[in-house]
């Protein structure tokens, strides 16, 4: 979610500033990076390092606190996420949003949406093993699974910006899209790598899961229909 179809990292940087600086400590933009696409309680104990004199809860309860304070102000949906959501809804495509962000946040986004896109959430507080684990997307097609059993992992397609949620989808078996945003990401043929959302279709990933029923490997973004 957070990257992928909403620009919150920002949010959450401020946030981190915020909250480091509040101890009397210092947040580099490194520090920062390390955080991108981690689970919260990964985040809190480096925050910790950092200074920060309050439990992993309290830290967490803070961050999302304040990230969601910033997103009712202001959604900041990341360039054709919507415009590919609503394509998915229209043709009757299944849709699971898998975060480590908890359940308020990813609720509040949920709830700016115009129409139920998505069926199943999974959220960092319903998982004992956050990202890059795969619990989160195995949890994800177990829920969708429950309304119909002959769902399978190669089905489904996942859409991920960072280190730590590639590693998650492409560790559950799910065929995986990277879309870099804060952090970059390799191109090492284990995922297809599309630059932005904005444009793609329902097509473009069905060829993902194609090309990856036929070799084994995802598409590029540069050959998307492979």
């Amino acid at each position: 979610m957070d990257g992928t179809i909403v620009d919150t990292e920002p949010y959450w940087i401020a946030a981190e500033h915020a909250l480091v600086e509040a101890h009397g400590g210092s947040w580099s933009h490194d520090q920062a990076m390390q955080l991108v696409g981690q689970s919260l309680t990964f985040s809190a104990g480096l925050l910790q390092e950092a200074g920060v004199e309050l439990e992993i809860r309290e830290i967490i309860d803070t961050l999302t606190a304040q990230v969601v304070r910033s997103v009712q102000q202001q959604v900041p949906w990341r360039p054709g996420a919507r415009e590919l959501l609503e394509e998915l809804h229209q043709a009757g495509v299944r849709c699971a949003l898998v975060t480590m962000s908890e359940g308020p946040l990813a609720r509040e986004v949920v709830a700016s949406l115009p129409r139920p896109y998505f069926e199943v959430l999974v959220t960092g507080d319903t998982v004992s093993r956050g990202k890059p684990h795969p619990e989160a997307y195995l949890t994800a097609v177990e829920l969708l699974q429950d309304n119909d059993p002959h769902l399978e992992i190669h089905h489904c397609v996942a859409l991920e910006d960072s280190v730590p949620g590639v590693a998650a989808a492409v560790a559950s078996g799910v065929a995986t899209v990277a879309v870099p945003h804060i952090v970059p990401l390799p191109d090492n043929g284990d995922y297809a790598l599309w630059d932005t959302l904005s444009g793609r279709s329902l097509a473009e990933l069905e060829a993902v899961l194609l090309r990856l029923d036929t070799t084994g490997t995802a598409a590029s973004a540069g050959d998307p229909h492979g």
